[in-house]
């Protein structure tokens, strides 16, 4: 087994609404409380970290998996929704939900049921899905073209 490491410096100069930064190898942001949380909205979020890690995760699976079962694509775009719970100061991630939409080549409408279990296995499979399995609801709702 060869474990990976990833590294990620943070900052947080102040208290609960001030702004901070991370840094990782590819990425450099400034980061605080959105402003649905009463915070100053600056740079990305928590919230929007974690459905950033299970977007990415769950399209690059499931492109990996149409390719090795031989689907070829037009396109492949997604929308996903994070549904966070605010309720009297204690807040809940609740539910991810990936809506991708694949548009198949031409000659490729005979590989539709092997997309729609595909749009389900990519979700099951996905390493950060695993991760928050038990905690966050992740749900696939695909469009096929």
């Amino acid at each position: 087994m060869a474990e990976h490491l990833f590294h990620l410096k943070a900052n947080w100069p102040g208290v609960r609404n001030d702004i901070g930064t991370i840094e990782t190898l590819n990425l450099k942001t400034e980061v605080s409380i959105p402003t649905e949380m009463d915070g100053p909205g600056i740079g990305t979020n928590p919230d929007e970290m974690l459905l950033g890690a299970a977007a990415t995760c769950y399209i690059i699976t499931l492109a990996a998996m149409l390719a090795r079962s031989g689907v070829e694509k037009e396109s492949l775009t997604m929308e996903s929704i994070g549904v966070v719970d605010y309720t009297n100061g204690i807040v809940t991630y609740k539910k991810i939900i990936h809506k991708p939409e694949i548009v198949l080549t031409e000659g490729m409408a005979n590989k539709r049921s092997i997309v729609e279990r595909l749009v389900l296995k990519a979700e099951a499979s996905c390493m950060i899905s695993r991760a928050l399995q038990g905690n966050v609801e992740v749900t696939a709702e695909a469009i096929i073209k």
